[in-house]
C-alpha cells in the first residue's frame, strides 16, 4: 500500500471494487443476468411444439451441444448396444445351421469355429471389431451368409467410431476451453481520459500463446419504449470501442484497458453518478479471436451490470520493466483506485459550458484598446481632456517648437499668433472636416479672412482635440502625395507672401 502511494500520491486510494461511490447506494434486489459473468448465456427456449425434430436434422452439433454427461452416456450406449445386436446376429447364424450343437464334431465344418453359445459369439464379435485375432475363433470358407455379415460389420464399425470419436474429440477440443484463460476485469469504471468522460474495463490473456485477430465488441442491454408507445424487452445497443479509429482490434499480449468514449452518441449522454444508481442495465462484452495453436475461432464473453459500474475509479497498473522482460502482476488485475472526477453527465457538463457569459460594459472606458481612434475622436466620454505636450511623438514636438520658433522671427503679435495657432490647429484636422468646419467671418474685411474651426458638437457640449492628435489623423486619411512639382499651401491670413517663401527667393525679391 505504501508503494503504491508513493506511485499516485496521498490522494489515491486503493478501494474494494464493490465500494467507493459517493452518494449511498439504496439497497437493490439482485436481478436476473442476461449473461454471466463466465459468458453463459441466461436464456432458455420453451414451447418448441413440433420443431423439436429439427435438432435430430443436424445429430452431430446437437450431439457435440450436450453436457458432458450426456455425451458420455450416448457413446457407452451405442457402442453396448452395436455390439450386443451385431454379436446376436452371429448367434442367429450359428443358430440357424445348427453350429451350436456340434461345435465339438472334427468331421463338422461350422459357420464360425469355436462359437458355441452367446457368450461365444460376443467374443468373436469383439475380436473381429477390435482387429485383436486372437486365433481361436475364426470364419470358415463354407458360410457365405457369414461372410456378408462380416462385411457388414465392418462398415457400420467404421461409420461409429467416426461418428463418436469425431463427437468426442470435437468436444474436447473446443474453444470454450481456451476462453477459459481470458480474463475480465470484476467491475468497469468510469473516469476521464484526455478530458473525456469513458467508460472502461481491462481484458487480459493468460497464456503465452496469442490470439490472432482478436477483436472487442461491447452491447448494451436495457429495456426501453419507443416514442410510439412499442415496449423493446432487452434491447440491444451497439457501444462503441474504437470501431472507427481500429481500437477494436486488439494485440492481446499484455493486459489491455478497453475505452468507451462518452459522447452525444453514446447511450450514457445523460449518465451522471447520481442516476447511476437507479439506471438498470447491462453491458455485455464480446472477445473474439483465432486460436494461435489450433487455428479455431475462440469467443469469450462477460457481462457488467449497473452495479458492478464504478464513477471516479481508475484500474491499477500492473505491468512493471524487469531485467530484459516485462513483468505482469495479476494479483492487481481487478484493483481499481479513486481518482477526481465530475458527477454530472457530458450532457450537463455541455449545457453548462455553452451558457451565455455575462455582456460587457455598455460604455467603453477611455482605455479599452478595442475602440479606434476615429470612434475616440467623435466620443464624448473617450477624449482625453488637457493632455500634456509630452505625450506627443517627438517627431511632432520638434514640428510644434519649430513653428514657434519662426513665429517669433516673423515679429508677429498677438493676433498673428493667434492666426497661426488657429492655422495651425485647421491644416492638423482632415480634409474633410476642414470643409465642414470652416466658414468666412463676415465682421472681418475681405483681406483678414481667414479659415476658422467649427466646433463639433456631440450632444450638447462641445469637444476638441489635441493638435497631437488631428495631426496623426489627418495623416491616416489623406491619400499619398502623388509625385509632380511641390505646390505650396496657400498664406495664411493676416502675414505677408513673401514670408512664406524659401530663403533663397527672398533675397533674390530684394535684389530685385
Amino acid at each position: 500500500m505504501s508503494a503504491i502511494r508513493r506511485k499516485f500520491g496521498d490522494d489515491y486510494q486503493v478501494v474494494n471494487t464493490g465500494q467507493g461511490s459517493t452518494f449511498p447506494a439504496p439497497a437493490k434486489r439482485k436481478r436476473q443476468r442476461f449473461v454471466e459473468k463466465n459468458g453463459r448465456c441466461n436464456v432458455q427456449h420453451g414451447n418448441l411444439g413440433g420443431e423439436t425434430s429439427r435438432y435430430l436434422s443436424d445429430l452431430f452439433t446437437t450431439l457435440v451441444d450436450l453436457k458432458w454427461r450426456w455425451n458420455l452416456l450416448i457413446f457407452l450406449l451405442t457402442y453396448t448396444v452395436a455390439w450386443l445386436i451385431m454379436a446376436s446376429m452371429w448367434w442367429v447364424i450359428a443358430y440357424i445351421r445348427g453350429d451350436l450343437g456340434r461345435g465339438h464334431d472334427d468331421s463338422y465344418t461350422p459357420c464360425v469355429a469355436n462359437v458355441y453359445n452367446f457368450p461365444s459369439a460376443f467374443l468373436f464379435f469383439i475380436e473381429t471389431e477390435a482387429t485383436i485375432g486372437y486365433g481361436y475363433r475364426y470364419i470358415t470358407e463354407k458360410c457365405p451368409e457369414g461372410i456378408i455379415l462380416f462385411l457388414f460389420q465392418s462398415l457400420l464399425g467404421s461409420i461409429v467410431d467416426a461418428f463418436l470419436i469425431g463427437c468426442m474429440f470435437i468436444k474436447m477440443s473446443q474453444p470454450k476451453k481456451r476462453a477459459e484463460t481470458l480474463m475480465f476485469s470484476q467491475d468497469a469504471v468510469i473516469s476521464q481520459r484526455d478530458g473525456k468522460l469513458c467508460l472502461m474495463f481491462r481484458v487480459g490473456n493468460l497464456r503465452n500463446s496469442h490470439m490472432v485477430s482478436a477483436q472487442i465488441r461491447c452491447k448494451l442491454i436495457k429495456s426501453r419504449q419507443t416514442p410510439e408507445g412499442e415496449f423493446l424487452p432487452l434491447d440491444q445497443r451497439e457501444l462503441d470501442v474504437g470501431f472507427g479509429t481500429g481500437a477494436d482490434q486488439l494485440f492481446l499480449v499484455s493486459p489491455l484497458t478497453i475505452c468507451h468514449e462518452i459522447n452525444p452518441k453514446s447511450p450514457f449522454f445523460d449518465l451522471s453518478q447520481r442516476s447511476l444508481m437507479s439506471e438498470q442495465f447491462e453491458i455485455v462484452v464480446i472477445l473474439e479471436g483465432i486460436v494461435e495453436t489450433t487455428g479455431m475461432t475462440c469467443q469469450a464473453r462477460t457481462s457488467y451490470t449497473e452495479d458492478e459500474v464504478l464513477w471516479g475509479h481508475r484500474f491499477l497498473p500492473v505491468m512493471s520493466l524487469e531485467e530484459g522482460f516485462f513483468r505482469v502482476d495479476y494479483s492487481q488485475f481487478h484493483s481499481t483506485f479513486e481518482v477526481p472526477t465530475p458527477p454530472y453527465s457530458v450532457k450537463e457538463q455541455e449545457e453548462t459550458s455553452c451558457l451565455p457569459s455575462p455582456a460587457p460594459p455598455l460604455t467603453p472606458t477611455p482605455g479599452d484598446p478595442r475602440i479606434s481612434r476615429r470612434e475616440r475622436i467623435f466620443s464624448l466620454d473617450g477624449v482625453p481632456q488637457d493632455e500634456p505636450a509630452s505625450r506627443l511623438p517627438s517627431k511632432l514636438q520638434r514640428m510644434s517648437s519649430r513653428n514657434g520658433k519662426e513665429a517669433l522671427k516673423t515679429g508677429g503679435g498677438p493676433a498673428t499668433q493667434q492666426a497661426s495657432e488657429k492655422a495651425s490647429s485647421t491644416g492638423d484636422l482632415p480634409l474633410r472636416v476642414q470643409r465642414l468646419g470652416s466658414f468666412a467671418s463676415p465682421e472681418e474685411p475681405a483681406g483678414n479672412q481667414q479659415l476658422q474651426l467649427k466646433p463639433l458638437k456631440v450632444g450638447s457640449d462641445t469637444q476638441t482635440q489635441s493638435a497631437g492628435e488631428l495631426e496623426h489623423h489627418r495623416l491616416t486619411l489623406l491619400p499619398p502625395p502623388i509625385p509632380g512639382p511641390n505646390l505650396h499651401s496657400l498664406p495664411v491670413a493676416g502675414g505677408r507672401p513673401e514670408d512664406n517663401l524659401p530663403a533663397k527667393l527672398r533675397r533674390m525679391n530684394a535684389d530685385r
